[in-house]
C-alpha cells in the first residue's frame, strides 16, 4: 500500500511538471501504458497471497483512477493554456485601418453609355427611357414601317407569344415622348434592344443611344453640327473627320449615314459607319399629332458598343459580354 501511496503521489507530481500535451502523453505511458508502473502492478497480483489479492487489486484500481484523473486534470489545464495562447496570437485590432481589396470597376458599355449622357445633357437634351417589351404600334406603325414595309426584314425581330415584341430600337421612346408633349422637345433615349443576332460584330441585345430634336425652323445644318460637335467631344479630338453619306430610313427624310476616321491605334485604318440620323419624316410627325407645317426635327441613332470598342480599340464585341475579369480590370 505505501508503494500505490507512492506511485499515486509521484504521478501527480509528474502530471504537474508536464509543460505540453506531447509531455503529458509520456507520463501517460509511464505510468498508465502497457508497460507502465500501474499496469506493472496488476501484474504482480497474481504472486500475493490468495487472500490479500481482492484488496490488493481494489487498491490498484483506485490507484489506476486517481493517476488517470490527475492527468485529465492536466490535460484540461494544458488545453485551456493553449486556447488562451491563440486567442492573443489571433486577436484582431478593430481599430487598425481595414486591409484595401480589389475594388470593383464600372462595366465599359455603362462607362460610355454615361458619356453619351453627360455630353448631350449639356448640349440641353433630356433623357427618356421606356419598355424593352413594345407593341407593333410604337415600334413600327408610327415609325412609318407599316407590316408589308421591307424594312422589317431587316430588324430580325423577337416576337413574344401574346404578339409583343423585344424592342428591336429606342425609337419607340421618340414616339412616347412626341405623344406624351408638345414641341420643343429634345430628348435622347439610351437603353438596350434586341435583334436576332449574333456574331463577332453584332449581339442579340446591345445598346443604343437614339435622339430627337423637335421645334421650328429646325435645319439639315443643326443635325450635322450637333452630331460633329458630339463626335469630337465623345473622342476629344478637333480634328476628328467626319462624313455624311446619303441613305435610307423609313421615319427620316432625307436620311444619312455618319462615318469617321481615326487613326489605326483604334483598330480601324479608314472611314467607319457609327451611326444613322435625318430629317424626321412628315408622316411620323403626322402619327402622333404634330404640326409638319409649323415643326421639322431631326433624328439620330448610335450603337454604343461600336463607340466603346472605338473608344478602347475592342476589335471583338463578344468581348464585352463574356464577363472575363481580366478584361474587364483594364476599366476599373
Amino acid at each position: 500500500m505505501l508503494e500505490i501511496d507512492r506511485l499515486i503521489a509521484e504521478a501527480a507530481r509528474a502530471a504537474a511538471a508536464a509543460d505540453s500535451l506531447a509531455a503529458l502523453a509520456a507520463v501517460r505511458v509511464h505510468y498508465l501504458g502497457k508497460k507502465g508502473l500501474v499496469t506493472d502492478l496488476l501484474k504482480s497480483l497474481g504472486q500475493l497471497p490468495a487472500a490479500q489479492r481482492p484488496a490488493a487489486g481494489q487498491a490498484i484500481n483506485e490507484a489506476k483512477e486517481r493517476v488517470a484523473a490527475s492527468l485529465d486534470v492536466r490535460r484540461a489545464s494544458l488545453e485551456d493554456e493553449l486556447l488562451a495562447q491563440a486567442l492573443v496570437a489571433d486577436s484582431v485590432d478593430v481599430t487598425l485601418p481595414a486591409r484595401a481589396g480589389l475594388a470593383g470597376g464600372i462595366h465599359p458599355i455603362s462607362q460610355v453609355m454615361t458619356r453619351i449622357e453627360e455630353i448631350f445633357r449639356h448640349a440641353g437634351f433630356d433623357v427618356a427611357r421606356g419598355p424593352e417589351i413594345e407593341d407593333d404600334y410604337h415600334n413600327f406603325e408610327a415609325l412609318n414601317i407599316p407590316s408589308h414595309h421591307p424594312a422589317r426584314a431587316m430588324h430580325d425581330t423577337f416576337y413574344l407569344a401574346d404578339g409583343s415584341l423585344l424592342r428591336t430600337h429606342t425609337s419607340p421612346v421618340q414616339i412616347r415622348v412626341m405623344l406624351a408633349g408638345r414641341p420643343p422637345l429634345r430628348v435622347i433615349a439610351p437603353g438596350r434592344v434586341y435583334r436576332c443576332d449574333y456574331d463577332q460584330t453584332h449581339s442579340p441585345m446591345f445598346h443604343q443611344v437614339e435622339g430627337l430634336l423637335i421645334d421650328e425652323q429646325v435645319s439639315m445644318a443643326d443635325l450635322k453640327g450637333t452630331l460633329a460637335a458630339f463626335l469630337e467631344c465623345f473622342f476629344e479630338r478637333d480634328d476628328l473627320a467626319v462624313r455624311y453619306r446619303p441613305s435610307y430610313f423609313p421615319f427620316t427624310e432625307p436620311s444619312m449615314e455618319v462615318d469617321i476616321k481615326l487613326e489605326s491605334a483604334h483598330g480601324i485604318s479608314d472611314w467607319l459607319e457609327v451611326m444613322g440620323c435625318g430629317m424626321v419624316h412628315p408622316q411620323v410627325l403626322a402619327n402622333v399629332g404634330i404640326d409638319a407645317e409649323r415643326y421639322t426635327g431631326f433624328a439620330f441613332g448610335l450603337g454604343v458598343e461600336r463607340l466603346a470598342m472605338l473608344r478602347h480599340g475592342i476589335s471583338d464585341l463578344r468581348l464585352l459580354f463574356e464577363n472575363d475579369v481580366q478584361f474587364l480590370r483594364q476599366f476599373g
